[in-house]
C-alpha cells in the first residue's frame, strides 16, 4: 500500500512541470549568465587551488575554505547515486537517459553558480550563532514576507530529501549479496559511525570530507579508466547508442516516439538531480559555510560539483555498465547488484572487491554530507527549541539510517525523489527570482579580478 502510494506520488512530483522548471529555468539562467560554465571553469579551478584570494577573506564570516566547501558538497553528491543510481537510470530509461543526465549536468553547473552565490549573499545564523547558508535563509532574507512560508516548506522537505537512506540501503544490499552480512547489522554499524562524526560539528565533517573525497574519486576514476581503455573499441558505438536512444525513445512507452523521448528525458533529469543535486538546494547549504566575503567566487567553485559528479564519475559508470551489458539485458538485477555484476564481468576476481571498497567509501562520505544538510534543515525549523537540539537530531538521523538499511530499494528511491522534487520547487523559484541580483555582482567580480 505504502509502496504504491510512493510510486504514484513520485510520478506526480516529477511530472513535466518540474522538468520544465529545472531544465527550462536552468537554460534561462544559462543564457542570462552568457554561458558561464564555458567561460568560468578556469577561474573555478584556480580558486580551488588557492589563487585569487585576498587579505579580507581572513576576516570574513564563515567556517571552512573553498576547497573544504567543495569537498563537503562533493561528499554528498559523489556517492552511490554515481554507482547504483546510474544503473537505475539505464535500467529504467535505457542508454538515452545518460545523454539527458549530461544535459542536466551542464545546465546544472550554471544553476549551482546562481544558487550558491545567493547562499553566500544572503547568509543567516543558526541558534548557536554560527553562519549558515541555504535556500531557507535566502528565501527568508531576500524574498517578500508573503512567500516566507517557502523557507519552512523547503526545510521540511529537506528533512526527507537529505536522509542518507539510499546510501545505507545500497551498502547493506552489497554486503548482504556479497558477504551475507545482515542488513540490520550494516544499518546499526553505519549509524554508529555517522553519529561519532556528526557529533564533532561542521569542522570535523569538513576534515573527514577533505581527506576521503579526493582519494575515493581518484581511485574510482583510475580503475574505471582502465576498464574503458581495455575495451576502447566498444566506446564509440556505445556513445552513438546514447545519443540515438536519447531521441528515439523506442525502448519505452510502447514505441510511441514522443512519449518515449519525454520518458527518457524525465528519467535522465531525475537521476541527474539525485546525483549532482543541481537546482535541488542542497549544495548551497555546504557552500554557505565558506569563509569568504566574495559570493561570486564561491558560486564559481560550486560549478565544479556537477562537472566532477555527473560528467566525469557518472559517465565512467554508465560506459562500464553498457560495455558489460549482455545481449538479453541484465534480467532482474538492479542498483548496486547490477553495477557489481558489470565490474566483476570486466575484472574477474577483482571487480567485486574493488566495487566493495568504492561502495564503502562513497556511501560513508555521502552519509556524512547528507547529515550535514539534514542538520541545517533541522536547526532552521526547531532552532534548538523543545529539546530538539543537536543530540535529538543525531538520534533521529541515525535511527533513520537503520530503517533505510532494511527497506526496499524502490521505496527508498521514491521517497527521496519526492523530497528532492519538493525541495527543488522553492529553491528554483528563489534562484530565478533573485538572478538579477547575481549578474551585476558577477560582472563586478571579474572587473575587480580580471
Amino acid at each position: 500500500m505504502i509502496s504504491e502510494f510512493l510510486s504514484v506520488l513520485v510520478d506526480y512530483a516529477w511530472g513535466l512541470p518540474l522538468v520544465v522548471l529545472l531544465m527550462g529555468g536552468g537554460f534561462v539562467l544559462l543564457a542570462y549568465s552568457r554561458f558561464l560554465p564555458l567561460t568560468g571553469m578556469k577561474r573555478a579551478f584556480a580558486l580551488v587551488g588557492g589563487q585569487f584570494h585576498h587579505e579580507g577573506e581572513k576576516r570574513a564570516e564563515g567556517q571552512i575554505s573553498h576547497f573544504q566547501a567543495l569537498m563537503n558538497a562533493l561528499a554528498a553528491t559523489i556517492g552511490l547515486g554515481n554507482i547504483a543510481g546510474v544503473a537505475v537510470a539505464i535500467s529504467q530509461g535505457g542508454p538515452g537517459a545518460v545523454f539527458w543526465m549530461w544535459v542536466a549536468a551542464l545546465i546544472g553547473m550554471n544553476t549551482k553558480f546562481f544558487e550558491c552565490t545567493l547562499s553566500v549573499m544572503y547568509r543567516g545564523k543558526d541558534y548557536a550563532g554560527e553562519v549558515q547558508g541555504g535556500p531557507m535563509y535566502v528565501i527568508e532574507k531576500a524574498l517578500p514576507k508573503k512567500v516566507g512560508f517557502l523557507a519552512i516548506f523547503f526545510a521540511v522537505c529537506g528533512l526527507i530529501g537529505t536522509q542518507a537512506l539510499f546510501q545505507v540501503n545500497q551498502l547493506s544490499a552489497y554486503m548482504k549479496d556479497q558477504y551475507e552480512v545482515s542488513t540490520l547489522v550494516v544499518g546499526i554499524a553505519s549509524a554508529a559511525f555517522v553519529y561519532v562524526v556528526i557529533s564533532g560539528g561542521v569542522r570535523r565533517l569538513a576534515m573527514v570530507s577533505a581527506s576521503l573525497v579526493p582519494f575515493m574519486c581518484f581511485f574510482y576514476v583510475v580503475i574505471s579508466m582502465y576498464v574503458l581503455l581495455s575495451n576502447s573499441p566498444k566506446i564509440l558505438p556505445l556513445l552513438g547508442s546514447i545519443f540515438y536512444e536519447a531521441f528515439s525513445g523506442q525502448a519505452v512507452a510502447g514505441g510511441v516516439m514522443g512519449a518515449g523521448i519525454i520518458h527518457v528525458l524525465k528519467i535522465g533529469v531525475k537521476r541527474a538531480a539525485f546525483s549532482n543535486e543541481a537546482g535541488v538546494g542542497t549544495a548551497p547549504m555546504a557552500h554557505g559555510n565558506v569563509k569568504t566575503n566574495e559570493p561570486v567566487s564561491e558560486g564559481l567553485v560550486a560549478m565544479l560539483g556537477p562537472f566532477f559528479d555527473t560528467i566525469v564519475v557518472c559517465t565512467m559508470t554508465a560506459l562500464v555498465l553498457l560495455i558489460s551489458m549482455p545481449e538479453g539485458g541484465w534480467g532482474d538485477a538492479s542498483g548496486i547488484v547490477l553495477t557489481t555484476q558489470a565490474f566483476e564481468s570486466l575484472l574477474p576476481g577483482f571487480g567485486t572487491h574493488f566495487l566493495g571498497l568504492a561502495v564503502l567509501l562513497f556511501s560513508v562520505t555521502t552519509m556524512i554530507g547528507m547529515a550535514n544538510y539534514n542538520q541545517k534543515c533541522w536547526d532552521f525549523l526547531f532552532r534548538g527549541r523543545w529539546g530538539m537540539g543537536k543530540r535529538a537530531f543525531s538520534i533521529v538521523f541515525c535511527s533513520c539510517l537503520v530503517m533505510g538499511a532494511v527497506s526496499e530499494m524502490n521505496d527508498v528511491v521514491n521517497l527521496l525523489d519526492i523530497g528532492y522534487a519538493f525541495m527543488a520547487i522553492p529553491n528554483m523559484i528563489a534562484t530565478i527570482w533573485l538572478a538579477p541580483k547575481v549578474v551585476p555582482a558577477l560582472r563586478d567580480y571579474f572587473n575587480r579580478y580580471p
